[in-house]
């Protein structure tokens, strides 16, 4: 793992999170912990009801600068997101915000997805029809080129987590203006891109060769977003990995 985040890239600072938290089906006791980045912090609950997953959004500041908004903002926007989403068998239920910068939702018992993990027969048809069914909503899930973002569940089914960037635009923020439109269709054609290559990475035997050879055309938006943002994602690895030199694999913040 390497040595421990600075304080200064953790969500919450030298901040700890609460041993207990108090929800309506009564109080939830401290597991542990799944990850802390710059973002977010995520970690595991029991009580009661069951488990649950508390995740907190960044109440830290940053060199002298304020980010509580941040961790506001995207709490509240990937809360927003799984109320939406509430009715899909796919989507753990949301059970209600923690504060300004958190909100919890059930666990699902389960695995991340992982790269060459040999899935369920109905596990990709399953996947699809939940990703068909957030783009008929106006949104898009965005960041499905992460496997460990796809659950599969005990159930043999799969469960979609982490909703932090997904996209959705109301009405009232311009959703149906036409730039809002285009950047929708690009994000919903990328969710296809990336559930084509999660399955050839799964379950490749249950792809023709015209979807193959199409899961590996990745589409010219993907390249362009790779090639304006790759010297700032060179600029930040290197820079983590000076604070943290040690490290050498695994996503950064993550708890084995």
């Amino acid at each position: 793992m390497g040595k421990e985040l600075p304080h200064s890239l953790k969500a919450l600072g030298r901040e700890q999170l609460p041993e207990t938290i108090h929800l309506p089906d009564g109080e939830f006791r401290f597991v542990r912990l799944f990850k802390h980045d710059f973002f977010a912090v995520t970690a595991l609950y029991s009580g009661p009801g069951g488990k649950v997953v508390l995740k907190v959004g960044r109440k830290a500041d940053f060199l002298g600068w304020p980010c509580g908004w941040i961790g506001r903002l995207l709490a509240r926007h990937e809360a927003g997101i799984y109320q939406r989403l509430a009715d899909l068998e796919a989507v753990p239920q949301f059970l209600g915000m923690w504060g300004k910068h958190g909100f919890v939702h059930a666990y699902v018992e389960g695995h991340p997805m992982q790269k060459g993990e040999r899935v369920p027969d109905d596990f990709a048809v399953r996947l699809r029809q939940a990703i068909e069914a957030i783009h008929r909503r106006g949104m898009a899930y965005v960041d499905l080129e992460k496997p460990q973002n796809v659950i599969v569940g005990d159930d043999g089914r799969p469960h979609l987590i982490d909703f932090q960037i997904s996209w959705y635009l109301s009405k009232d923020c311009g959703g149906q203006l036409w730039p809002a439109r285009f950047v929708l269709r690009r994000l919903q054609e990328a969710d296809r891109y990336h559930l084509a290559k999660l399955q050839r990475r799964t379950r490749s035997d249950q792809m023709t060769g015209k979807e193959l050879a199409a899961s590996y055309r990745k589409p010219w938006y993907i390249k362009l977003h790779k090639w304006l943002t790759h010297p700032a994602t060179r600029f930040r690895r290197q820079t983590l990995k000076r604070l943290d030199p040690d490290r050498r694999s695994g996503e950064r913040g993550a708890v084995p």
